[in-house]
């Protein structure tokens, strides 16, 4: 039978989970709640509303949670109350405390949970980490990230207002964070060395400019640039150099190769990988839902990954790495 599922939060992710939830067999969604009544509206012929939150938890046996990330924690430990699992979408959280103590509250729980890394079960991350555990790249010279935009936020993210604004939004939790779980499957933990956020002066907006270095245990280095700002495309990629190979991994999943020369696909791009990427996360919720072994990003995963974006938002690597010791 279909894991019957409530979504909550209806901005951008919470529209396409809907969407391919309801394309996906092991799924049913049989609840959608948003405080937004546009929200309601448009999601209104592709499941059933719910009056409340709660009431699209009680309904449901797994609960998928893209509002923003303060009331995130309250919905969880909701659903986990009820015995409900929880797929919650990243920043795991702002604060770090409040991240510590919703991970041990869901651990001793019980119920299945994790967190919408969204490259965690992707051809890219899978593909990548096969050649690095076979040798292909040779040594690690270490990972770059470079993330450049016109505009924050973006053009198809402007109905989501709290992305601009420093407190719950900026292009480091929402992006950046995606390539630093990335790295660390890869690497291991990573510790921040060094780091330098910019944001707009007297003002309450996000990060414009952001740049850090981080280590693994081994030394590797992680090296991180993002801008916001002046007339160009987006760009948003990671490269994983080794002294023989290197990949990079551009708009999340698109791959090339390099061996010193220019970088080549290998395959062919997919028609639709933000769908093909979707599914691929679905399939790996299905199997969390058995009780079986999957690749989805797991809440101490995620909780590494917010502690290490809140560190260099706060332009504090030391305060970092002592929450992170907490």
């Amino acid at each position: 039978m279909p894991t019957k599922t409530a979504i909550i939060g209806l901005g951008i992710m919470g529209q396409r989970m809907l969407e391919h939830m309801n394309l996906h067999p092991d799924f049913k969604v049989v609840s959608v709640w948003d405080p937004d009544p546009i929200a309601m509206a448009t999601a209104q012929n592709a499941a059933p509303l719910a009056d409340s939150p709660d009431q699209a938890i009680t309904s449901a046996d797994l609960v998928y949670l893209a509002c923003p990330p303060v009331p995130r924690k309250s919905y969880a430990l909701a659903a986990a109350a009820q015995g409900k699992a929880v797929f919650l979408e990243k920043p795991l959280g702002i604060d770090v405390g409040e991240s510590r103590d919703l991970v041990h509250r869901l651990a001793a729980s019980g119920v299945p949970a994790a967190v919408n890394f969204t490259q965690a079960a992707g051809a890219a991350l899978t593909e990548i980490s096969a050649a690095v555990n076979a040798g292909v790249l040779g040594h690690l010279a270490g990972i770059d990230i470079i993330i450049t935009y016109a505009n924050w936020p973006r053009a198809w993210q402007q109905a989501a207002d709290w992305l601009r604004f420093r407190n719950e939004g900026g292009m480091t939790r929402e992006v950046i964070s995606h390539f630093l779980f990335f790295s660390e499957r890869i690497l291991g933990p990573l510790r921040l060395e060094w780091c330098k956020p910019d944001f707009p002066d007297s003002s309450d907006l996000c990060e414009t400019h952001v740049a850090a270095r981080l280590i693994n245990d081994a030394g590797v280095p992680v090296t991180i640039m993002g801008s916001v700002g002046g007339a160009q495309p987006d760009r948003q990629e990671v490269t994983i150099k080794g002294r023989n190979t290197s990949y990079r991994v551009s708009e999340f999943s698109r791959v090339t190769v390099s061996t010193g020369a220019e970088f080549h696909a290998v395959t062919p791009d997919d028609a639709d990988p933000r769908a093909v990427g979707l599914k691929t996360q679905l399939d790996d919720m299905a199997l969390l839902m058995k009780g079986a072994p999957n690749r989805l990003a797991t809440l101490q995963e995620a909780l590494r990954v917010q502690i290490l974006v809140e560190g260099i938002l706060a332009g504090q690597p030391g305060h970092a790495l002592e929450r992170h010791a907490e």
